[in-house]
């Protein structure tokens, strides 16, 4: 899976009517619906789009044949494997109809041809865990984790006899950074991972 490292613009003319595709990253619904709104132009015959954040996705036709616009933007978002991602395509008019199969075909293909041009960043599944640590191995253990790749400190929290280290690591790294822990405190110290 990827996401978009930021937002990515396309536009297209097809037998006379303009289509200007507008892809961002979101976080949650409230941001698509914000992206949504800001970004519709009230001047174009339909603003038609689709949203996907992990398991939860919307799309709208906005007026146009049921099935031919919105639901063809959220293929080509799934096509690219992105998630947390809204796509928007506004169309104009521009005189020559396009029957259901060629709006399907204009929608879905503007919306893939903007995400193609996008710039995206893998998605790294990430696993969350606590590291206590006593005051004797805390600067050697605190040094090592800089080392390590993707791993986040996200808070630490002195206790009586040391500190607890709130740390998320990429999951493909879990094993190899419980090793190091182990490796550097001698035993003393182990990650407590949330699934474990």
């Amino acid at each position: 899976m990827f996401k978009l490292k930021g937002p990515a613009t396309s536009e297209r003319e097809i037998k006379k009517s303009r289509f200007a595709t507008i892809a961002a990253p979101v976080d949650d619904e409230a941001a698509a619906k914000t992206f949504i709104a800001e970004n519709s132009f009230a001047d174009a015959t339909h603003n038609c789009w689709a949203w996907r954040i992990g398991a939860d996705y919307r799309f709208s036709d906005d007026g146009e044949p049921g099935g031919t616009a919105g639901k063809p933007i959220l293929q080509a978002i799934e096509a690219q494997e992105i998630d947390s991602v809204a796509v928007l395509v506004s169309r104009w008019f521009g005189g020559v109809k396009l029957g259901t199969g060629g709006l399907a075909r204009a929608y879905g293909g503007s919306a893939a041809e903007c995400l193609r041009l996008a710039e995206k960043l893998p998605i790294v599944a990430m696993t969350a865990g606590v590291l206590p640590v006593a005051f004797s191995d805390l600067a050697l253990v605190e040094a090592r984790l800089q080392d390590v790749d993707g791993l986040v400190i996200a808070d630490r929290d002195f206790t009586e006899t040391g500190a607890d280290f709130h740390l998320r690591v990429p999951e493909a790294g879990a094993a190899a950074l419980a090793e190091l822990v182990r490796e550097l405190t001698n035993g003393r110290s182990s990650v407590k991972f949330d699934d474990d």
